[in-house]
């Protein structure tokens, strides 16, 4: 059966947060379902739709901004009582906007997450995690990473409550009570929970999650241990998923899983004959959805799927076919409801830009007059700075409420910026005097008109640390701007892991000195990315990385008075005692640092780099010849005379074009950290090998591994 659906974009609220949107229960079987929707005003809206017209049911009055939007009731009875998280409090509406709840937490963070089962209520701050019932407080639980959702399975189908949460550190923590009953590790940061085909499956113990870079699983949390069902890598490379749903789109019986993700693709996944989902269907929207669900919404009989963006816009794709009249050289016939539809919709934009005109003018004569007050116009900007395992980059995503004019980056470290297909705002770079100012990037972006969104590329170079920063300027008058920063850390290509090879040979720093747990705990968070702000409650740590360009290794043990580093990589060791050192200078600490160095490991390192190595120098070399071959080409008017090594080169130019340009500076990068494992190897023996640099250059120029290896051992 083929999927067809039409767009209907139905009303615009304030900007939205993820998983604020419901729809619901329908009085009648088949019958039009009402929606409901909270925005950062603090504005709960819930509208329906007759004759494509959004109808408000009710509207409450602003306040603080609105983080979540659930619904509740009586077990087994509809869940139409509207419950929303704003600020530490929780409000309760009926589905006619009487407001019949208002319970003030005991949290003293704002509520980022909340799961509502009949009088279970479950509440998450960053690190804490609440369980109410009745507004009395039962239980409660102290995180060791960020919490990004909350959900229960559901009691109706187990006689016990099972709270999880997905938290920031890649891992599922399935709670009894106060305390953890076990861990479940997965291959991406939880970014939201669901429960498989709405109750959980035939269990009940059956979940879904998303992830921060886009992957999608299935477990089965039992009481014992869990089961990993099935998990969608994100092979197209698209953005995160924020909201998951299930509903029967297609009506044959079985629900789809309905996907929305930060990059506003919409996706609907079936089973058809495999356990696993297939991509069935997908739509571009051009911001995140935030909220994703599926139901019947602007006519009787028709199903569709209703997404709430960012931005505030409540978009459905319909199944309701599009009536159009007449073939070829006719003119369209337009229904009656149509034109009165498009005739108001005219009205309403001259009447608007009536206003618009009448607020400017207004606006210049106050600006002249001597008791004018200049007021800054505020926006909303949604951002996120990730780091991208596959290509060891980080995204950085800026998301903002109205168009975007430009985007200047700056930088104080030296960053390369990186393709991004879907990017089409034009860059311009400007000189830097990087000496006195510390000023390495300046880069502008000229958006096209009506983006909303913009994803960069950045790659950072290990040991090298400081700021980015993003000046935002939308397009709106007065002009305004908005700065973001980022922090690019000593050691920013390392990702938090679970497990690291044991095996492999390994260089150790210890330090041991006066310093607390907590000071020890924010020299980390400085130097590595990944690690929790908040100090861990044990008396000691312990945190895995991997170095996602090299694949190199580090383990980080510390509590009170000291702490020990272990890696397969001599500069990553090197980078962390220059920066730790560094750090305890600044808060007069005195440290006593040690070390331990294998040797065996540097020509380990060697060895993860030469793949890697030679890759490169094969493209670059290829990419070298091309030119010439093209040449040769037309000289000549056929390819037969090349050997077939060149004729694969031709053949496969674009490809390889568009790899090299896609990684600037790439190669340069690597012979940069062959000669840091160098000159850091030689550093721990006290003996400085810069003047050999340009022989080591040589070497690197004419590769050959095992002379490489053979400079490295008989430098010195």
């Amino acid at each position: 059966m083929e999927l067809h659906l039409d767009r209907v974009d139905y009303v615009q609220v304030g900007v939205t947060s993820q998983k604020t949107m419901k729809l619901l229960p329908a009085s009648g079987r088949r019958a039009t379902q009402k929606v409901v929707i909270g925005d950062h005003d603090g504005v709960v809206t819930c509208f329906g739709i007759k004759k494509g017209e959004a109808v408000p049911v009710f509207k409450t009055l602003p306040g603080q901004r609105i983080t979540r939007l659930e619904l509740g009731g009586a077990l087994n009875t509809p869940q139409e009582k509207i419950f929303v998280a704003t600020g530490s409090e929780v409000r309760g509406f009926t589905k006619r906007g009487k407001q019949f709840l208002s319970f003030e937490t005991n949290l003293t963070e704002n509520i980022k997450a909340m799961h509502i089962s009949g009088a279970d209520l479950f509440l998450c701050a960053s690190y804490i995690y609440n369980h109410y019932c009745d507004c009395k407080d039962q239980h409660y639980y102290l995180s060791g990473d960020k919490i990004n959702d909350v959900l229960c399975l559901p009691v109706e189908k187990l006689s016990c409550i099972t709270p999880i949460l997905a938290c920031q550190d890649r891992v599922l923590r399935v709670l009894q009570g106060s305390d953890l009953l076990y861990e479940v590790e997965v291959l991406g940061s939880p970014t939201v929970l669901a429960l498989n085909n709405g109750n959980g499956g035939d269990s009940g113990e059956e979940l879904l999650f998303g992830t921060s870079d886009g992957k999608l699983g299935l477990i089965q949390v039992s009481s014992a241990s869990p089961v990993h069902k099935w998990e969608i890598r994100n092979e197209k490379k698209r953005g995160g998923i924020l909201c998951i749903d299930n509903f029967d789109i297609l009506g044959d019986g079985v629900k789809e899983l309905l996907i929305g993700r930060d990059d506003g693709m919409l996706e609907i996944y079936n089973f058809d004959s495999t356990d696993e989902p297939v991509l069935r269907y997908d739509h571009a929207l051009s911001e995140s959805i935030t909220s994703i669900q599926g139901g019947c919404v602007g006519k009787d009989g028709y199903d569709e799927i209703l997404a709430s963006t960012y931005s505030g816009w409540v978009t459905g794709l319909t199944t309701e076919p599009v009536h159009r009249e007449g073939g070829s050289g006719e003119e369209l016939k337009i229904s009656q409801e149509m034109q009165n539809k498009i005739s108001s919709l005219r009205n309403e934009l001259e009447h608007l830009q009536i206003k618009v005109l009448q607020e400017r003018d207004k606006y210049q004569q106050s600006s002249r007059s001597s008791t004018a007050i200049s007021a800054v116009p505020a926006f909303s900007v949604n951002d996120k700075f990730t780091l991208n395992k596959d290509d060891a980059s980080y995204s950085l995503i800026l998301e903002v409420q109205t168009a975007i004019d430009n985007v200047l980056v700056q930088s104080d470290v030296p960053v390369d910026l990186l393709d991004v297909d879907k990017n089409s705002a034009v860059v311009s770079f400007s000189g830097c005097d990087s000496e006195p100012n510390s000023n390495f990037l300046l880069a502008t972006y000229r958006c096209q008109a009506n983006t909303t969104r913009l994803e960069l590329k950045i790659r950072s170079i290990e040991g090298q640390y400081g700021t980015l920063q993003a000046y935002i300027t939308p397009r709106i008058q007065p002009k305004t701007c908005q700065l973001r920063q980022y922090q690019i850390k000593p050691l920013s290509l390392h990702q938090r892991t679970h497990f690291i090879d044991h095996d492999r040979p390994m260089n150790t720093l210890m330090l041991k000195g006066h310093f607390s747990f907590a000071e020890i705990h924010s020299w980390v968070v400085f130097c590595l990315p990944e690690v929790p702000e908040k100090t861990p409650v044990e008396e000691s740590v312990t945190f895995y990385f991997q170095n996602t360009f090299l694949d190199t290794q580090l383990e980080s043990t510390y509590r009170k008075g000291e702490g020990f580093f272990k890696s397969d990589n001599i500069s990553t060791i090197s980078i962390l005692k220059d920066v730790l050192s560094k750090e305890a200078t600044k808060r007069k600490v005195n440290l006593n640092i040690s070390y331990d160095i294998n040797e065996a490991s540097v020509n380990h390192t060697l060895k993860l780099i030469h793949p890697k190595l030679e890759y490169q120098l094969l493209l670059a070399k290829k990419v070298q010849l091309i030119d010439a071959l093209k040449e040769l080409q037309v000289h000549e008017g056929n390819t037969d005379f090349l050997i077939s090594e060149y004729r694969c080169i031709l053949e496969e130019a674009d490809h390889l074009l568009e790899e090299y340009k896609k990684q600037p500076a790439h190669l340069e990068r690597l012979y940069g950290m062959i000669t840091d494992l160098f000159i850091d190897k030689f550093k721990f023996k006290g003996t400085n090998v810069k003047t050999k640099v340009p022989l080591l250059l040589e070497i690197l120029d004419s590769y050959d591994q095992n002379a490489l290896m053979a400079f490295f051992s008989t430098a010195v």
